[in-house]
């Protein structure tokens, strides 16, 4: 029985992956479940592993190369039936979840001479960033020598763009190609959250990481009621502006594997304490490369926090097919005019890019008001949660 195993459709828009490594080669034997293969898709790097045992009688695309959804990506033979059958991931990567990881740097298979080897060694090359010219990749020692002396001459490091960065490339071009952009920024006073946060922290009786990032869901959630279309998507195809009924706020995450955006599902029902735990463990879990795909997925409104590492200002770049993005940038001491005194505030700007397509300046403008009224009067935030 021969299996023709394709990349199926894991949902979300996702219409192809990069083969980021190859576990196995033709002739291998290998046992169902095995891994085979690490596909980089547009959210998550998914680990398939084989549906059946048998043996490797063809591969798909080389490490670094584009595979489509229903492309076939690996044939195997069990040796019991001589019929085609058709098999897809779908099912492996739904049951195996727990095999989703982030890429990890693994040393490509050298295949070169000893004296070769040694020639690297005397010369000082790594012989691991030499590419070879001969078949299947054989480093000779031309190949050495002159990436000596491009060493030499270019003194410079060069990192292959592909994997996560890669995949983050070509989602913000999709977004600018599509998208047409516009920005507004609001300066808002956060003296009051400052307080209350340090109020809650103090009477807590749970161990959790309180943030600012908390109180900004809840304000723009509030503020999302009142602005129902910022909630949306825009569906070119059909000619519609989709208005998502749950509040599904992604967060955007810095990681040393680039930008991730897990997503809080349904964040208008949890209260401050259950937002501010779920935070930390996405963030927590993207860090370490352990989110699954739906911790990715349904997003409504995406928030990054800029000012986190040090910002007082940006323009951030809509995550498409969502119609709008808030960054909070750093938060600082100001001298202020502050009801008739002069005093120093906690204050922050905020950040909106939107898709002029579906908003207008007005509808951007009436939501920041309302987050900024939001902040600062938090406590009426809490008074949500009561009700």
């Amino acid at each position: 029985m021969v299996y023709n195993f394709k990349l199926a459709d894991i949902g979300e828009g996702i219409v192809e992956g990069e083969v980021s490594k190859w576990y196995v080669k033709v002739g291998d034997v290998v046992k169902e479940n095995q891994p085979l293969v690490e596909i980089i898709t547009e959210k998550v790097t998914v680990e398939l592993p084989s549906p059946a045992d048998g043996t490797i009688t063809k591969i798909g695309p080389d490490a670094g190369k584009i595979v489509k959804v229903g492309e076939v990506i690996v044939v195997i033979d069990d040796g019991k039936e001589d019929r085609d059958i058709e098999e897809s991931s779908k099912d492996v990567i739904e049951v195996e979840k727990e095999d989703i990881i982030i890429e990890k740097n693994k040393s490509k298979k050298i295949i070169a001479t000893p004296a070769v080897k040694r020639l690297a060694r005397e010369m000082g090359v790594d012989i691991n960033r030499v590419a070879g010219t001969e078949k299947e990749g054989r480093i000779t020692e031309k190949d050495v020598k002159l990436y000596s002396k491009l060493e030499v001459q270019s003194n410079e490091e060069r990192i292959a763009f592909r994997g996560t960065r890669r995949t983050i490339a070509e989602r913000l071009s999709k977004s600018s190609d599509r998208v047409v952009q516009a920005w507004i920024m609001e300066e808002i006073d956060m003296t009051n959250v400052t307080e209350l946060k340090n109020k809650l922290k103090e009477t807590s009786t749970e161990d959790i990481k309180l943030t600012y990032m908390p109180f900004f869901v809840k304000a723009v959630i509030r503020s999302l009621k009142s602005s129902p279309r910022i909630n949306a998507s825009l569906d070119e195809e059909k000619e519609d502006i989709v208005i998502k009924k749950d509040y599904n706020i992604g967060i955007a995450t810095d990681t040393e594997q680039g930008l991730l955006v897990p997503v809080i599902k349904r964040a208008q029902d949890k209260d401050i304490t259950t937002i501010a735990k779920e935070i930390e463990k996405l963030s927590r879990e993207a860090k370490k490369g352990e989110l699954e795909l739906e911790d990715t997925q349904g997003g409504t409104f995406t928030i990054t926090n800029i000012g986190a590492i040090g910002g007082i200002s940006s323009i951030p770049i809509v995550n498409y097919p969502e119609v709008a993005i808030l960054a909070i940038n750093k938060i600082m001491k100001k001298v202020v005019l502050w009801e008739g005194e002069i005093v120093a505030r906690d204050r922050v700007y905020l950040s909106l890019s939107f898709d002029h397509r579906v908003l207008d300046g007005a509808d951007v403008a009436r939501f920041l008001n309302s987050i900024r009224k939001c902040l600062e009067e938090p406590e009426s935030l809490m008074k949500d949660e009561q009700t």
